[in-house]
Formats: structure tokens, C-alpha cells, sequence
């Protein structure tokens, strides 16, 4: 396909996409609190297809693909387990937390209500590093992805998708974002499963077989990647639930989308619907991945879905483009709005303006470029395995805290003990890198949790959750709150 075609196509859809969140809010005024929370408008289909298309950024084209193409069946099936438990967790929690404070925007605001400002600013720190990161690295993937479809430099689909994404987000806040949300939902629900479709329908039995087969070259160098009849990585695959659920919980616009819901009934049901459509979603894509392994290793297993691909015509090419600009937006938007929220209410208690929080908006924009070029900072290069690493310290960070602010909902919890608690489940890793091995490992894990493999290390995160957990339930019986 032409690149001037694919200029055109990622214009016409990005000014769509902007119109419609121009739109939704350019006939009213609204105040701040609607700007971050769009409190009680949204039915439950709404907030499953809200949901559903914040969720689902571009990285369902990339992430699910290299775990199955890495880690076989339980490294795959654990994905997708990771990706929908957050909202069958947000359908139990959510309602609770609604009814508990009717006035809240962020999980932080209440860890504040519960545990005090100390804890408050401590969730939100934790969400904002997981949630400024999940978006460069949307638009690092935007990049590659526009760079492997149709030669693109990188940096244009990265530059036009935040400056369309951050103007109506900065004009319209949260209800621009959940506008926007119906309609990328739809496209890409359709989109991914008409291709999905195509590529079954032309060799289904071909990549079944593919499937289930190790990589060739595997037997030569005495090691293997993934294959889906591969059940030894099971311990990586709950690493991951553990991991990426406890993160999702930090994601502020999960929270945000829990007070926009018009009533309890409506999360609930909107959550659940959420983790049903995305399960099977991502499983199939990390089932892909195994089917590229199995026909043979690529250079760069981060694109692993891209290799069944290569041959397919020009209308799937601009159907992929379509899809993949709709994918960025759905949780670009999300994200920036979600940070702003969380920077602004946890961080800085409501300090700043209105017109200031539309400012930062777009501020991060720049940054967050700027990062998804993969510069070197300080010896850090921020380049996918640099993301990965960020990533996977946000997790534990979210592992350890995510168990004392859901024990909170037990009244014997105190506002001490969650603090307690929170603090040492990063002790408790350090402490089980030292007895396994070293202080100075316990002190590795903090920054690099992952096993010999480099996959995500089970045993770290446990530790984190159950050593936080645990500690929160003991202190608070030495350091009740005051009736």
C-alpha cells in the first residue's frame, strides 16, 4: 500500500475520533468534577464498551502474541486471565467502594478516606508511574506498528495521535473519552474479529499444527520457545494474573469509569461484560504467537502477530491501520485523563484549576513522546525491554499495596495498618531475596523482578501480596483506629 494512502487513512480516522470528542461536550459547560469523573451518566452497556476500549490499546496487537510466542499454553492463558480479572474484581469492589465514598474519582481517594493522606499520595504515585508508562509505551508501539505495516517513520503516527488525542481529552476531559470510547469499541471489536476470522478460515489447521509445534531451530540451541501444548510455564502464567491484576487495580481509569456508571447495577454488569469479551480476545492473540514460533524463530518476537501477516492484501492492510489508531486512542485518552485526575486529587489534594489541569494534559504529551523514541537517560534506555522493566516494577509496587487497601473494606482494619502493611510487602520481598540468596538480591527484585528466564518471578510477587496482606491484618490489631 502506498504510504500516502496510509497518511490519509490515519488522518481521516483521527479527525473523526476528534470530532466526536469535540462534540460531546461542546453545547454545555461542564465543571471539574464532570471533567474527571462524568459521575452517574453512563448505562452498563456504555460502561462495557468504556471498559473494554480503554483496556484494549494497541498492545493487544503486540503483547499477547510474544508471551505465546515466549511461554506457550499457561504463559498465554494467564494473559488473558490477567487482562479480564481486573474487571471481574472492579464488578465485586467497585460497587462497595462506590457506596463507601458516592464522591470519589480514584482508587486513591479512597486509601485517603480509610488510610489517610500519607496512603492516598502513595497509591497515586504507584498508579501514575504504571499509567504514564502504560501510555509512552502505547505510542512506542503505534510507532512500530505504522513502521511494520507501511514503512512509516515512527514518529508522525506518534506526534498526530497525541495531539488528537490530547486536544479533545483537554477540551471535553472524561466525557470526550467515553464518547469516543462507543465508537472505537465497536470498530475495534468488528475489525479484530473479521480478521481474525479471515486468518482462521484460510489455514485453520495449518496454524493449529503450528500451534502445538516448538520452534525448529529450538532443538540445535537445547532450549525451546512457546508451544501450546507446552503446560511447564505455569508458574510465569500466574505470575502474571498476580502481577498484572494487582496493576490494573492502579489503573485510575478503571475508577474513574466506576463512579461515571449511573448506579451499582450498572458497574457490575458492565465490568463483567467487559472480561467477557476481552478473555477470549487475548488468548486468541497469544495463541497466534505460539503458531509464529512454531513455524520458526523471527527477529523480533515483540511482533510476532505481524508474521502471519505479511502477505495479506491491501484492504487488510488499511483495515489494520483503521484498527490500529483506533486502538491507541481508546487508551491514550483514557490514560491522559486518568492521569490528570490522579495528579491532581491525590497528588496535589485539588490545588489546581481547571484551566491548569487542561494545560498538563496536554503537557505530558511531549514527555511522553519523547520517551517512546527510546532515548538513553542516565544510563537507562527506554527501549522495549527498558518499558518492560518499568512495567514490572509498577507491578510489584501494585502487588504489594493492592492487598492493605482492599482489607480495608474489613472494618477491623486501621488507617496505620494499611500503611504498615503496604511498606512491607516491599520489605518482605527484600527479605526473600535475602534468605533465597543475598541482601543485594532483595534489593534486584525492587528494581527487576523476574526470574533466570526474564519472565515475571512468582515467588517476588507472592511475597509482595501476601507479605502486605498479612502484615495489614496484624498491625491493625496492635494499632486499632480510635473509635
Amino acid at each position: 500500500m502506498d504510504i500516502e494512502i496510509a497518511y490519509i487513512l490515519i488522518i481521516i480516522t483521527l479527525g473523526l475520533f476528534g470530532y466526536i470528542g469535540y462534540k460531546a461536550t461542546s453545547k454545555r459547560e461542564i465543571n471539574n468534577d464532570e471533567y474527571l469523573s462524568a459521575r452517574g451518566t453512563q448505562n452498563s452497556m456504555s460502561i462495557t464498551l468504556s471498559l473494554f476500549a480503554s483496556g484494549m490499546g494497541i498492545w493487544i496487537l503486540l503483547g499477547p502474541s510474544e508471551v505465546g510466542y515466549y511461554g506457550g499454553f499457561w504463559d498465554v492463558f494467564g494473559y488473558a486471565l490477567s487482562a479480564s480479572t481486573p474487571f471481574l474484581l472492579l464488578a465485586y469492589v467497585g460497587p462497595i467502594i462506590r457506596k463507601k465514598i458516592p464522591n470519589g474519582v480514584t482508587l486513591a481517594d479512597y486509601a485517603k478516606s480509610r488510610a489517610g493522606r500519607p496512603m492516598q499520595i502513595y497509591v497515586g504515585l504507584i498508579s501514575i508511574l504504571y499509567m504514564f508508562t502504560f501510555l509512552f509505551a502505547e505510542f512506542i508501539a503505534i510507532g512500530k506498528v505504522m513502521e511494520i505495516l507501511v514503512g512509516m517513520n515512527p514518529l508522525f503516527p506518534m506526534i498526530a495521535v497525541g495531539i488528537v488525542t490530547a486536544g479533545y481529552t483537554a477540551y471535553g476531559g472524561l466525557p470526550a473519552s467515553l464518547e469516543t470510547d462507543k465508537i472505537q469499541a465497536w470498530s475495534i471489536m468488528i475489525l479484530i474479529t473479521s480478521l481474525l476470522m479471515i486468518l482462521f478460515v484460510l489455514d485453520i489447521n495449518s496454524l493449529i499444527s503450528d500451534a502445538k509445534s516448538y520452534t525448529p531451530e529450538d532443538i540445535e540451541w537445547e532450549w525451546y520457545h512457546g508451544s501450546i501444548s507446552d503446560t511447564s510455564t505455569f508458574k510465569s502464567g500466574f505470575a502474571l494474573v498476580v502481577a498484572i491484576t494487582a496493576a490494573e487495580m492502579f489503573s485510575q481509569g478503571n475508577w474513574q469509569r466506576a463512579w461515571a456508571s449511573e448506579n451499582e447495577n450498572a458497574l457490575r454488569k458492565g465490568a463483567i461484560g467487559a472480561s467477557l469479551i476481552v478473555f477470549p480476545l487475548v488468548f486468541v492473540m497469544g495463541f497466534l504467537g505460539t503458531a509464529v514460533a512454531g513455524q520458526g524463530a523471527v527477529e523480533d518476537p515483540a511482533v510476532s502477530f505481524f508474521y502471519l501477516i505479511e502477505d495479506i492484501s491491501t484492504i487488510l492492510i488499511i483495515a489494520f491501520v483503521i484498527l490500529s489508531i483506533a486502538l491507541v486512542c481508546s487508551s491514550a485518552d483514557t490514560l491522559q485523563n486518568a492521569i490528570i485526575a490522579s495528579f491532581s486529587r491525590d497528588i496535589l489534594d485539588e490545588k489546581i484549576s481547571f484551566n491548569v489541569s487542561r494545560l498538563l494534559t496536554i503537557a505530558m504529551i511531549p514527555l511522553a513522546i519523547y520517551l517512546a523514541t527510546g532515548p538513553t537517560i542516565m544510563g537507562f534506555t527506554f527501549d522495549s525491554g527498558g518499558v518492560f522493566e518499568i512495567f514490572l516494577r509498577a507491578d510489584l509496587y501494585a502487588a504489594a499495596t493492592i492487598g492493605p487497601i482492599l482489607l480495608t473494606l474489613w472494618d477491623r482494619v486501621s488507617s496505620k495498618g494499611t500503611l504498615i502493611g503496604a511498606f512491607s510487602g516491599i520489605l518482605s520481598v527484600i527479605i526473600y531475596g535475602t534468605l533465597t540468596e543475598d541482601f543485594s538480591a532483595g534489593i534486584d527484585y525492587l528494581f527487576s523482578p523476574t526470574n533466570d528466564d526474564g519472565l515475571a518471578n512468582l515467588e517476588v510477587f507472592l511475597c509482595a501480596l501476601l507479605g502486605s496482606s498479612a502484615m495489614t491484618v496484624m498491625t491493625s490489631e496492635i494499632f486499632p483506629d480510635k473509635k
